[in-house]
């Protein structure tokens, strides 16, 4: 696995194997960031259920000014610290080892926004992803005009709305769908 655009385009990321992680492929990654666009220039990212850390380390690759990476896997967190730590990313980077719904309500209560949240549950629980949607919706952890997107098996799609964030596209790529929210603004901007 590699990063696949920006500053750091084409350096690999740790090995993950045995982690019981499955990475966001590089074509979705691909998709994903076409989509965001200049949306991911200078936005605070929060990847929950990070894995590996590819889509926040991405971001960062793209022009993210930092970005906060939630999981509760002991293993991925130290892929996670491993892979900024290669890209030089480490003072721009926190890591959350715990519940990605607790960690929501707690940045919420910090006063802490968010411009991007990329949500990637594990394929077998896609309960999880609603229950991520809802504390985002709950709790507001995001700028105006902010997008999240959620990485589902293809054959499940998240609800339209869960207000005030907005279902604005879906697309299939392969086994994996992504589904695009926005908090607040108008639909189709970005």
């Amino acid at each position: 696995m590699r990063i696949i655009g920006g500053e750091h385009r084409g350096r690999r990321l740790v090995r993950w194997q045995d982690a019981g992680i499955r990475p966001l492929r590089d074509r979705v990654r691909t998709a994903l960031f076409d989509t965001l666009g200049e949306a991911v220039r200078g936005a605070e990212v929060l990847d929950l259920f990070a894995g590996t850390g590819a889509v926040a380390l991405e971001a960062l690759s793209r022009g993210a000014a930092r970005a906060t990476l939630v999981d509760s896997s002991p293993q991925a967190i130290r892929i996670i610290r491993a892979n900024a730590e290669a890209l030089g990313y480490r003072e721009r980077v926190e890591v959350i080892r715990g519940d990605a719904v607790r960690a929501v309500e707690r940045l919420a209560r910090q006063g802490r926004r968010f411009d991007l949240v990329f949500v990637g549950t594990p394929y077998s629980l896609p309960e999880l992803a609603t229950a991520a949607l809802q504390a985002l919706a709950a709790h507001a952890p995001l700028r105006p005009g902010a997008w999240v997107v959620v990485e589902t098996f293809h054959k499940e799609e998240p609800a339209d709305a869960f207000p005030p964030l907005r279902r604005v596209a879906s697309r299939a790529y392969g086994e994996t769908r992504l589904t695009y929210f926005r908090f607040g603004g108008e639909e189709g901007e970005g």
